[in-house]
C-alpha cells in the first residue's frame, strides 16, 4: 500500500471504509480500504475539509469556541501560510488573522508585493485555545492530522510560510526561530520558510525590522521554488533520435 499511497491524487471518495492519513507534508497514505475513482477538486476538498471543521468536537478546543477558522485562500495558492490557532477576533469572526496582528500581515503581504486574496491562510488548530494560550501537543496533533495535513495535500503549495514557533515546529522541530527565521528549509521537496510571527513585532517593536525584511524576499524565494520545480529538458545527446520510417518497397 505503501506505493499506492504516492499515487494517490488529491481526495478521494471511497466506495468502502478506508484510513486515509496525512504527514506533516499533505502526502497521503492509505492503511486500509479500496478507493474509487470519483476525484475531487482542490477546491472541493478545502469546502469539504472546512465543513468538517466548523462541527468539529475531535478535541477538547470546540468547548470555547464562538467559530472555528478551517482558514481561507485560493485552491491554487502558490504560499500557504500557517499560525498557530485563532485569537479573540478570529473565534468572533470565524476568519484567520483579522485583529491587528492580521492588520499588520496585510502590511507584510504588501511589502511582498502580494494581497490577501493571493495566498492560503490557516492555523496549526482551528479553534482558540482558552486565554490564547498554547495548544497542547494532542490538540496539534489531532487537528493537523484531521485537517491541516489534508489542506496542504489539496492546495500543494510550491511555499510554506510557518508564522511563530508552534507552526515552525510541525516541520523543523528542535530549531529556534530567533536562529533561522527567514531562511528557507527544504522539507520533504516542499520550500519552508520559518517566519516570527507578526504578534511578535506588534509585542517587541525590535522584531518588526525583522519580519520586515523576512517579508520583502519572499517573492525571490517563491521563484527560486518555482524554478527548482520546473521540469528539465534532456540533457544535451539525451534526445531521443529521430524515428526513420522505413519503405516498404
Amino acid at each position: 500500500m505503501r506505493g499506492l499511497g504516492a499515487q494517490l491524487p488529491t481526495t478521494l471518495h471511497l466506495c468502502c471504509p478506508a484510513v486515509i492519513r496525512y504527514n506533516r507534508y499533505g502526502n497521503q497514505k492509505v492503511a486500509l480500504g479500496l478507493v474509487q475513482a470519483h476525484v475531487l477538486t482542490a477546491a472541493e476538498s478545502l469546502q469539504l475539509i472546512a465543513q468538517e471543521i466548523r462541527g468539529c468536537t475531535r478535541c477538547a478546543l470546540h468547548h470555547g469556541r464562538t467559530r472555528a477558522v478551517p482558514g481561507e485562500g485560493p485552491p491554487d495558492a502558490r504560499i500557504m501560510l500557517i499560525g498557530e490557532g485563532p485569537g479573540y477576533h478570529e473565534d468572533r469572526q470565524g476568519r484567520p488573522f483579522v485583529g491587528p496582528s492580521g492588520q499588520f500581515l496585510d502590511e507584510l503581504l504588501a511589502m511582498a508585493g502580494l494581497r490577501r486574496s493571493d495566498v492560503f491562510i490557516g492555523n496549526v488548530v482551528k479553534c482558540r485555545p482558552p486565554q490564547n494560550r498554547d495548544p497542547q501537543p494532542d490538540e496539534i496533533s489531532t487537528c493537523t492530522q484531521a485537517y491541516l495535513f489534508r489542506q496542504i495535500a489539496a492546495i500543494q503549495p510550491k511555499v510554506i510560510v510557518t508564522l511563530g514557533r508552534v507552526s515552525m515546529g510541525l516541520f523543523l522541530p528542535g530549531e529556534k526561530i530567533s536562529r533561522i527565521h527567514g531562511q528557507p528549509r527544504t522539507v520533504n521537496g516542499r520550500l519552508v520558510v520559518p517566519m516570527l510571527h507578526p504578534a511578535a513585532a506588534l509585542h517587541q517593536p525590535q522584531n518588526r525590522p525583522l519580519i520586515e525584511a523576512d517579508f520583502q524576499r519572499l517573492p525571490a524565494i517563491l521563484a527560486q521554488a518555482e524554478r527548482d520545480a520546473a521540469p528539465t529538458g534532456p540533457a544535451p545527446g539525451d534526445e531521443e533520435p529521430p524515428v526513420q520510417q522505413l519503405s516498404l518497397f
